[in-house]
Protein backbone atom coordinates (compact mmCIF):
# COMPACT_ATOMS: atom_id res chain seq x y z
CA UNK A 1 0.00 0.00 0.00
CA UNK A 2 1.38 3.41 -0.99
CA UNK A 3 1.37 6.05 1.74
CA UNK A 4 -0.80 9.15 1.28
CA UNK A 5 2.21 11.45 1.35
CA UNK A 6 3.78 9.55 -1.55
CA UNK A 7 0.51 9.52 -3.51
CA UNK A 8 0.09 13.25 -3.01
CA UNK A 9 3.68 13.99 -4.06
CA UNK A 10 3.22 11.96 -7.25
CA UNK A 11 -0.04 13.79 -7.98
CA UNK A 12 1.59 17.22 -7.55
CA UNK A 13 4.44 16.23 -9.87
CA UNK A 14 2.06 14.77 -12.45
CA UNK A 15 -0.19 17.84 -12.64
CA UNK A 16 2.82 20.20 -12.70
CA UNK A 17 4.18 18.34 -15.73
CA UNK A 18 1.02 18.61 -17.84
CA UNK A 19 1.61 20.39 -21.12
CA UNK A 20 -1.91 21.68 -21.81
CA UNK A 21 -5.05 22.78 -19.98
CA UNK A 22 -6.92 19.80 -21.40
CA UNK A 23 -4.36 17.36 -20.02
CA UNK A 24 -4.39 19.22 -16.70
CA UNK A 25 -8.20 18.95 -16.41
CA UNK A 26 -8.02 15.27 -17.32
CA UNK A 27 -5.52 14.63 -14.51
CA UNK A 28 -7.64 16.61 -12.05
CA UNK A 29 -10.61 14.35 -12.83
CA UNK A 30 -8.47 11.20 -12.54
CA UNK A 31 -7.14 12.21 -9.13
CA UNK A 32 -10.64 13.09 -7.88
CA UNK A 33 -11.48 9.38 -8.18
CA UNK A 34 -8.75 8.62 -5.60
CA UNK A 35 -9.80 11.48 -3.26
CA UNK A 36 -6.78 13.59 -4.17
CA UNK A 37 -7.53 17.25 -4.81
CA UNK A 38 -5.15 18.86 -7.30
CA UNK A 39 -4.69 22.16 -9.08
CA UNK A 40 -2.02 23.84 -11.14
CA UNK A 41 -0.94 27.35 -12.01
CA UNK A 42 1.40 28.63 -14.72
CA UNK A 43 4.41 30.71 -13.67
CA UNK A 44 7.02 32.66 -15.55
CA UNK A 45 9.41 35.57 -15.58
CA UNK A 46 12.58 36.41 -13.69
CA UNK A 47 12.53 33.93 -10.81
CA UNK A 48 13.86 36.14 -8.03
CA UNK A 49 11.57 39.03 -8.93
CA UNK A 50 8.60 36.67 -9.29
CA UNK A 51 8.79 34.74 -5.99
CA UNK A 52 6.09 36.75 -4.16
CA UNK A 53 3.77 36.55 -7.19
CA UNK A 54 4.36 32.80 -7.58
CA UNK A 55 3.51 32.17 -3.92
CA UNK A 56 0.42 34.37 -4.19
CA UNK A 57 -0.77 32.54 -7.31
CA UNK A 58 -0.31 29.16 -5.60
CA UNK A 59 -2.38 30.29 -2.60
CA UNK A 60 -5.15 31.75 -4.78
CA UNK A 61 -5.31 28.66 -7.00
CA UNK A 62 -5.43 26.27 -4.03
CA UNK A 63 -8.26 28.26 -2.39
CA UNK A 64 -10.21 28.74 -5.61
CA UNK A 65 -10.17 25.00 -6.37
CA UNK A 66 -10.84 23.94 -2.75
CA UNK A 67 -7.54 22.13 -2.41
CA UNK A 68 -7.27 23.98 0.91
CA UNK A 69 -9.74 25.87 3.06
CA UNK A 70 -9.72 29.62 3.40
CA UNK A 71 -7.70 29.79 6.64
CA UNK A 72 -4.36 31.23 7.62
CA UNK A 73 -3.11 27.78 8.68
CA UNK A 74 -3.69 26.11 5.32
CA UNK A 75 -2.69 29.17 3.30
CA UNK A 76 0.51 29.38 5.34
CA UNK A 77 1.23 25.73 4.56
CA UNK A 78 0.77 26.41 0.84
CA UNK A 79 3.00 29.49 1.04
CA UNK A 80 5.71 27.65 2.97
CA UNK A 81 5.73 24.59 0.73
CA UNK A 82 5.70 26.74 -2.41
CA UNK A 83 8.63 28.80 -1.14
CA UNK A 84 10.56 25.65 -0.23
CA UNK A 85 9.97 24.15 -3.70
CA UNK A 86 11.13 27.40 -5.32
CA UNK A 87 14.29 27.48 -3.20
CA UNK A 88 15.17 23.97 -4.40
CA UNK A 89 15.45 25.29 -7.97
CA UNK A 90 16.57 28.86 -7.26
CA UNK A 91 20.33 28.28 -7.52
CA UNK A 92 19.95 27.21 -11.15
CA UNK A 93 17.68 30.15 -11.99
CA UNK A 94 19.27 33.19 -10.31
CA UNK A 95 19.08 36.08 -12.75
CA UNK A 96 17.43 34.02 -15.49
CA UNK A 97 13.92 33.76 -16.85
CA UNK A 98 11.80 30.75 -16.03
CA UNK A 99 8.59 29.29 -17.34
CA UNK A 100 6.62 26.38 -16.05
CA UNK A 101 3.91 25.23 -13.74
CA UNK A 102 3.25 24.69 -10.07
CA UNK A 103 1.21 21.63 -9.14
CA UNK A 104 -0.53 21.38 -5.78
CA UNK A 105 -2.08 18.21 -4.39
CA UNK A 106 -3.81 17.30 -1.17
CA UNK A 107 -5.27 14.20 0.40
CA UNK A 108 -6.33 14.38 4.00
CA UNK A 109 -3.59 16.00 6.03
CA UNK A 110 -0.96 15.72 3.28
CA UNK A 111 -0.17 18.66 1.00
CA UNK A 112 2.53 18.64 -1.69
CA UNK A 113 3.68 21.44 -3.95
CA UNK A 114 5.79 20.80 -7.05
CA UNK A 115 7.38 23.41 -9.27
CA UNK A 116 8.40 22.17 -12.72
CA UNK A 117 10.15 24.73 -14.87
CA UNK A 118 12.32 25.50 -17.79
CA UNK A 119 15.15 27.92 -17.04
CA UNK A 120 16.18 29.77 -20.13
CA UNK A 121 19.02 31.76 -21.56
CA UNK A 122 18.46 32.29 -25.28
CA UNK A 123 17.86 28.79 -26.65
CA UNK A 124 19.87 27.04 -23.91
CA UNK A 125 17.24 25.68 -21.52
CA UNK A 126 17.69 23.78 -18.29
CA UNK A 127 14.88 21.85 -16.60
CA UNK A 128 14.40 21.93 -12.85
CA UNK A 129 11.93 20.46 -10.39
CA UNK A 130 11.33 21.27 -6.73
CA UNK A 131 9.02 19.40 -4.35
CA UNK A 132 7.86 20.17 -0.84
CA UNK A 133 5.41 18.60 1.63
CA UNK A 134 3.41 19.94 4.54
CA UNK A 135 0.97 18.36 7.00
CA UNK A 136 -2.18 20.35 7.58
CA UNK A 137 -5.34 19.72 9.59
CA UNK A 138 -8.15 17.97 7.76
Amino acid sequence: MVSSSLEVAKAAITVAMTSSREEEYQKIEEFKKTDIKVCAVDVGGNLLESIPKIIERAIVASRRTNVVQDSHVTEGAVAGATREAIMQVAMKAIGLNVGGKIGLARKGEHLSVCIFMSIGLLHLNEIAIGLAHRSIPE
